[in-house]
């Protein structure tokens, strides 16, 4: 039996800063974006390439906005993942190498190589290089 995470649940306390941030900057796909009354609104999005969303809203929960600390996303080339965020306004950090890789790579930043970015809300995200999940 397989068990998939498809959803995480991120808490924000403005639905439409939240959506521009994710989609606009980040660049996830808008899946859709559904009012269902006044009180509770869902917008999915999804990173390019992920089998898992994220979902903000409204009424959809009773976490803390930006209580959620370390998502992490992969990539194949940190390098051109940090210039993408920069070049469309998000606040990142630079790459950081975390230890050493535990088993020899072809690439140096596989498995090791980070940047790390917020939400309006303070929600943490890190991005991993991992080039043989291309």
């Amino acid at each position: 039996m397989n068990w998939t995470l498809e959803v995480v649940v991120v808490p924000v306390s403005d639905v439409d800063r939240a959506k521009a941030f994710y989609a606009e900057k980040v660049g996830f796909n808008v899946d859709h974006d559904t009012k269902i009354s006044d009180d509770m609104r869902v917008v999915q999005l999804t990173p390019p390439g992920s089998g898992c969303s994220i979902v903000i809203g409204k009424g959809i929960g009773d976490m803390t906005p930006g209580s959620i600390k370390g998502l992490q996303l992969v990539v194949a080339d940190l390098h051109k993942a940090r210039a993408h965020l920069v070049e469309r306004g998000v606040e990142v950090s630079e790459i950081q190498v975390m230890g050493e890789s535990p088993t020899p790579t072809p690439e140096p930043l596989d498995n090791v190589g980070f940047v790390f970015f917020s939400d309006p809300d303070g929600n943490s995200w890190g991005v991993q290089q991992i080039s043989t999940r291309s």
